[in-house]
């Protein structure tokens, strides 16, 4: 971050220690919005690295119809978790992670509790970084599992 960024904001702190992410990451988080879709699938951080993450989302508020978790509040979690690991990992040199693919299998449903995503890398690149997402229930039981492909490029002007 350059040195003219004007200094993170004790609200600002408040913020992303309740989205759960760690005070050694907020430099990179000051700027950047956790108020859209992360805030409102209920996401919260558990650890965060480029290498291994893990987050949680109740599945209450996030079903569809017949009272399932939605596939795409799932999808989310799982964009959300390589996303962030991605940006991490090239945060430091001004630049930014967006996705550009994203594969999900559904395995089974979940209709209560929370379920918990782990983020695990597959390729850290200059370019390119790739991540796996296994997605579990309260119980252990693996409910979908994905991939995720993000492209590296310089941080947009603001």
């Amino acid at each position: 971050m350059a040195t003219s960024e004007p200094p993170i904001t004790d609200q600002r702190l408040a913020e992303l220690t309740s989205a759960g992410i760690p005070p050694h990451y907020h430099i990179y988080f000051a700027g950047l919005k956790l108020d859209g879709l992360t805030e409102k699938l209920g996401i919260k951080f558990q650890h965060l690295s480029p290498e291994y993450s893990v987050a949680t989302m109740p599945v209450e508020g996030n079903t569809q119809v017949i009272g399932l978790l939605h596939g795409g509040a799932t999808a989310a979690l799982a964009e959300t978790l390589g996303s962030v690991a991605a940006f991490l990992s090239v945060a430091e040199q001004g630049k930014v992670a967006v996705g550009v693919d994203l594969n999900i299998t559904h395995l089974r449903s979940a209709s209560r509790g929370v379920v918990t995503g782990v983020c695990r890398s597959l390729k850290l690149g200059k370019t390119v970084c790739v991540h796996s997402v296994e997605i579990t229930d309260e119980s252990g039981r693996v409910i979908s599992t994905a991939r995720i492909t993000n492209q590296i490029i310089d941080a947009p002007h603001r």
